[in-house]
């Protein structure tokens, strides 16, 4: 029988894209604290949260970013945002792919918008995005810098690694298991902290 519900199809498609994880208690009070319910967000905004659903199954708008264990479609509080500044959802994707030089990379970032799968960046826009590639790219290839372990380096390296502090949510250990794996918080902020603490001159 062809499903027509809206809400068991985002279901659906949410788990094809990220994996059937269970959530725990944790993970759920993590989720409700840094995202708003779909269907709250919409009578906020007076949008039908059926049509809202559609546009995410079409790929007009981003997946949820989470279920909760209840069900609930969790979302970040400016689901809407980019859509209203580039001047609606049809506008959307051209608005959104121009902010890369490389229209292959544009679409990259567009399909992985779509996904829901952001959940890395308190705020996802195409200029957090592209800082947060940046940042991590560097973070990565700092040990093989020319002056890796001096003074003037580990004060580049938490410069970078604060400022991606600062973009990058706490992540939950649903993310963990969706991303089968470490987030890019663990390896480019927590891990890089204890390997290389920042030494205090007491002189």
């Amino acid at each position: 029988m062809h499903e027509t519900d809206p809400r068991a199809r985002l279901a659906r498609r949410f788990r094809e894209v990220n994996g059937d994880h269970p959530m725990t208690g944790a993970d759920d009070t993590y989720v409700s604290t840094q995202f708003v319910v779909l269907d709250e967000l919409c009578a906020d905004r007076a949008r039908d949260g059926d049509e809202v659903r559609l546009l995410m199954l079409e790929g007009r708008l981003p997946l949820p970013g989470y279920l909760r264990s209840d069900g609930a479609e969790m979302v970040p509080a400016d689901l809407f945002a980019l859509a209203d500044e580039a001047g609606g959802v049809d506008q959307l994707p051209a608005w959104f792919t121009g902010h890369w030089a490389d229209p292959d990379a544009g679409k990259a970032e567009w399909d992985a918008y779509l996904s829901g799968q952001y959940v890395c960046l308190r705020s996802v826009t195409p200029a957090t995005i592209r800082r947060k590639e940046h940042l991590t790219a560097e973070i990565g290839a700092a040990e093989g810098e020319p002056d890796a372990g001096s003074v003037a380096w580990l004060r580049r390296l938490h410069a970078r690694i604060d400022e991606l502090d600062l973009l990058e949510p706490e992540f939950t250990a649903y993310d963990r298991l969706r991303f089968g794996g470490p987030t890019s918080r663990d390896t480019c902020v927590t891990a890089m902290r204890a390997r290389f603490p920042l030494r205090v001159d007491r002189t």
